[in-house]
This record gives structure tokens, C-alpha cells and sequence, in this order.
């Protein structure tokens, strides 16, 4: 079994910065990627952010320039260093894990909230 744990969301200012981590523990076998989804009130899933095993990010759209995705495949955890926070960034913030034979894993989530 696969635990993912967020931790780092918050409650910030527009134009604030907050730093996500997810660690990743259990069975976990091969690691094809890790990312972030996020999910604001009555909008569909979105992906943030995802990193391949190989360190080769792909961001959405909305995030190009503002946030930056690492990983640290030997505590098998993944980062989001979000900056220039806009109110529309306010989410639940979700990890993933993609493994091998399609192996798929969520975390609970996290809130983040950029508020004045």
C-alpha cells in the first residue's frame, strides 16, 4: 500500500509564496512521475505540475513562471515552490504518483488559500 502525505499549504497574500512537499512511502516500486493536481470549488481537477523520474517537468498552463517542481527520488518526495500567488491559485492541492502497470496513487490533499 501507497501513503502519500502534503503538507505546506496555507493560507497566503496575492503576490506571497508557499512551498508544497509530498513524501511518498509503503510499496512503492518504480516511480514513472510525481506531481500536484489541483481542484477549486465547483471547477474540474486540474494538473499543476508533474516531474518524470528522469527530473523532466511539464506544467499547466496557468503556472508557467511562477511555480517550479523538483523531487528528491531518495526520500521519494516532490516539491512545489509556488511564487507570485494569485487568488485564482486558491485550491486543494493534491499529490500523485504514477507507477509502473499503471499504478496511480492521491494524496489527501492540501489546502491552499491566497487571500488579502
Amino acid at each position: 500500500q501507497v501513503q502519500l502525505v502534503e503538507s505546506g499549504g496555507g493560507l497566503v497574500q496575492p503576490g506571497g509564496s508557499l512551498r508544497l512537499s509530498c513524501a511518498a512511502s509503503g510499496s512503492i516500486g518504480s516511480i514513472n512521475a510525481m506531481g500536484w493536481y489541483r481542484q477549486a470549488p465547483e471547477k474540474q481537477r486540474e494538473m499543476v505540475a508533474l516531474i518524470t523520474s528522469s527530473s523532466s517537468p511539464n506544467y499547466g498552463d496557468s503556472v508557467k513562471g511562477r511555480f517550479t517542481i523538483s523531487r528528491d527520488n531518495a526520500k521519494n518526495t516532490v516539491y512545489l515552490q509556488m511564487n507570485s500567488l494569485k487568488p485564482e491559485d486558491t485550491a486543494v492541492y493534491y499529490c500523485r504518483l504514477l507507477g509502473q502497470y499503471g499504478f496511480n496513487a492521491w494524496g489527501r490533499g492540501t489546502q491552499v488559500s491566497v487571500s488579502s
